[in-house]
């Protein structure tokens, strides 16, 4: 075969790459490249989303900066993934650990994936319900069992961004659960075998062999947790309005309620534009890190 055929062949099956790969192309394109530039463009702008836009420049980013309201969304946020997120890593793997090997493990995986799967406005109503302070289960149930009188679940300040991570630390096991249960899968059993018959406990097992095992697991779902976690919005919106006295005012509800109250499109977009930095510069970070902690199986 002469190489002009040879080049040709391989031009073609380019064409036919190029080809398949263009109706996902067209989408990454149409719908993230594009809209990212245009929050960049945005953001540098004073625009109300009806009227002309007027260039600011870096002045809506400074606006944010300087902003009461931006400050507390951003504490309540760092709070928020903080409470949540390393239990919530926690839960799920010892859950996975516990169904890996038990018997009607099909079932169980079900039942602790279908939360992942629920809409989050509808458990956020249920659990408004559940949190009531007069007549909600959580508060009840503190009463006749242990004689506890409840705390104002989502009316204190102290108690209400707990509760909301509670909430989401239930409806993220299932799917956390899983990605540690695939990790688990990919461990090899001649490791445990070996540990068996130098005498390791369970919890040696699991300390020495599971854990470190998991590490590349682990990595991945602590960088989707914390990114989940800087865009918390749902629960807050529907359980508290971001109350009481802004207890609950995330950073994704801010850039709600500045676009769609008070149709500040450029304060809004600028403050979008910083809690994407800031998502880039922890997922960043975590990958840095991950080369301390995170060990492959050979």
């Amino acid at each position: 075969m002469s190489s002009g055929t040879t080049w040709t062949n391989r031009r073609k099956d380019g064409l036919w790459g190029y080809f398949f790969i263009f109706p996902q192309l067209l989408g990454l394109i149409c719908f993230a490249l594009i809209p990212l530039v245009s929050a960049f463009a945005i953001s540098m702008m004073n625009w109300d989303g009806m009227g002309t836009k007027e260039f600011v420049g870096f002045a809506n980013f400074a606006s944010q900066l300087k902003d009461e309201e931006f400050r507390i969304a951003v504490v309540n946020t760092i709070y928020y993934t903080i409470l949540s997120v390393p239990t919530g890593i926690v839960l799920a793997m010892l859950v996975a650990v516990g169904l890996n090997k038990v018997k009607g493990k099909v079932f169980y995986r079900l039942i602790y994936f279908m939360p992942n799967i629920t809409m989050s406005v509808a458990v956020a109503v249920v659990f408004m319900w559940l949190f009531n302070a007069d007549f909600g289960l959580i508060n009840l149930y503190l009463q006749e069992w242990f004689g506890i009188q409840g705390p104002q679940w989502l009316t204190d300040s102290r108690f209400v961004m707990p509760s909301i991570a509670l909430l989401s630390i239930w409806m993220g096991l299932g799917g956390n659960m899983v990605l540690f249960l695939a990790g688990l899968q990919g461990i090899s059993p001649t490791y445990y075998e070996a540990a068996q018959i130098d005498g390791a406990s369970k919890w040696q097992q699991l300390k020495y062999i599971t854990i470190p095992l998991l590490s590349p697991t682990t990595f991945f779902v602590t960088i989707m947790s914390v990114i989940g976690s800087f865009q918390v919005f749902d629960q807050s919106f529907v359980m508290t309005s971001g109350g009481p006295a802004k207890a609950s005012y995330t950073m994704v509800y801010h850039i709600y309620e500045m676009a769609f109250v008070d149709f500040t499109f450029g304060k809004s977009t600028a403050a979008a534009v910083i809690l994407f930095i800031v998502i880039l510069t922890l997922t960043l970070f975590q990958m840095k890190m991950s080369k301390r902690w995170v060990h492959y199986e050979d």
